[in-house]
Parts: structure tokens; C-alpha cells; sequence
């Protein structure tokens, strides 16, 4: 008896098209959620040859002045968020009834009219800062 055997073919064939589906759908997770990835305020700041804070200090509050003059404070909930003097002004005076010795920094934009960085100053001495200083770039982050 003759027995007919049926030869089979292995496939060595990888089927990709899920592979690319998963791939497909993980690109468009990351284009949607990088944006919101990098929070905080988008500041241009001046470079200047200065000496660099002591790290003895405690974490400074910061106050933000972006380009269009808004008004930013890196304490609380709403740091990424803009506010009015007055709200500005209660919350360091908060943090300073808290803590006394915190120091105070500004960032100010280098497009922002120099009265509105001037202003925030004013604002934190008049919410009990004893000092106030400026936050700039080193030199040495210049590119050619």
C-alpha cells in the first residue's frame, strides 16, 4: 500500500501589519501628549556674567514675567497659571510669613517692557522681600 503523504510548507513569514498598527497607534500617543509634557512658562532670558546663587540657600520662590508681561509665582497649585498682582502679592507675602529667609528671584523675559520686571520687584518688596534678585543666563550657554 502506498500511502500518499501530504507535504506541508512551513511558513516563514512574520505578519507585520499588527506590529505596525501598535506602532501606528503609540506615535500618535506621543505627538499628542509631548506638548503637554513640558510645562512652564516659556522665558527668554537675558545672559549676564553673574556669580551663582550659594546652594546653602533654601529653594527660591520664583516670579515669572513672560514676554507679553504676565505674571507668574512657582508656589501652589496654579503654577503654570497667570495672575493679577493682587493674588500675586497675597501669595508671597504667604510664603514669606512662612518662611522669612526664602529668597526671592525674578525671571524676566528679555521682549518684556523692563517696567513690568521692575513692577514684579516692587511687588515682592512690598510683600515683605527683604532682597529681591534676577535670574539670567551664563554666557558660557551661548552658541557660536
Amino acid at each position: 500500500m502506498r500511502r500518499s503523504r501530504l507535504h506541508r510548507r512551513f511558513m516563514s513569514e512574520i505578519n507585520v501589519v499588527p506590529y505596525i498598527d501598535v506602532m501606528l497607534v503609540l506615535l500618535v500617543i506621543f505627538m499628542v501628549t509631548a506638548p503637554l509634557i513640558t510645562q512652564g512658562v516659556k522665558v527668554d532670558l537675558p545672559q549676564a556674567n553673574a556669580e551663582v546663587i550659594s546652594e546653602e540657600t533654601s529653594e527660591p520662590v520664583i516670579i515669572t514675567v513672560d514676554q507679553f508681561g504676565d505674571l507668574y509665582l512657582d508656589v501652589g497649585e496654579a503654577k503654570h497659571q497667570p495672575m493679577d498682582r493682587e493674588t500675586l502679592l497675597a501669595r508671597v507675602s504667604t510664603v514669606l510669613k512662612h518662611n522669612p529667609r526664602v529668597p526671592i528671584m525674578i525671571r524676566g523675559d528679555t521682549a518684556v517692557d523692563y517696567g513690568r520686571v521692575v513692577e514684579a520687584m516692587v511687588l515682592a518688596q512690598a510683600a515683605g522681600a527683604p532682597s529681591v534678585g534676577l535670574i539670567t543666563t551664563p554666557l558660557e550657554r551661548l552658541g557660536p
